[in-house]
């Protein structure tokens, strides 16, 4: 696990999203403290959606398939210049994002941890190559929402809380 990727502070913050301070990340997990946090999905042409699977080390939700990448903004950075640096730092592209909506939700880790978030969704379109990051990204994918759709009704425990809080969302708003 990169140092980088656990230890850094988070802006916590009411259920407006007015900021109420900052926390080292692990602790605010540990506490189960509301932060803001961003979640960008990204469709290509054929209206396919990319798929990472969370890297093996990973401090919670290893190996498991969400939306192209997520993250939280550091302290004084605007949310949607957090999402297009994290989308390079992840899976090594830039693309133009647009704010979608945003929603509130908790989720318990069995290793101690819980993500309790306020999620800032972004989406955008790619065509291009793909370059994920290793230590971030173990593999991606593109599949059409039906595929995706059926997957989560069989098998939910192979996604994230948060993508499968938002997907039936995002399928509703998906760039045409």
């Amino acid at each position: 696990m990169s140092y980088l990727s656990t230890m850094s502070d988070i802006v916590l913050v009411d259920i407006h999203d007015n900021p109420i301070g900052t926390m080292e990340k692990m602790e605010a997990h540990q506490k189960a403290l509301l932060h803001r946090a961003f979640s960008v999905f990204i469709f290509n042409d054929q209206g396919e959606w990319l798929l990472q699977q969370r890297a093996a080390d990973k401090y919670h939700s290893a190996g498991l398939w969400t939306n192209a990448c997520c993250s939280h903004p550091r302290p004084g950075e605007p949310v949607a210049a957090a999402a297009v640096r994290r989308l390079e730092e992840e899976l090594g592209f830039q693309t133009s994002l647009q704010p979608a909506f945003s929603f509130i939700y908790k989720a318990e880790f069995g290793n101690g941890l819980t993500e309790h978030e306020y999620d800032h969704v972004f989406m955008g379109r790619y065509n291009n190559a793909v370059l994920p990051n290793p230590d971030e990204v173990a593999a991606v994918r593109w599949c059409s929402a039906e595929e995706i759709r059926q997957d989560l009704q069989q098998y939910p425990s192979r996604y994230t809380a948060w993508f499968r809080l938002a997907f039936d969302r995002v399928a509703a708003l998906q760039l045409p």
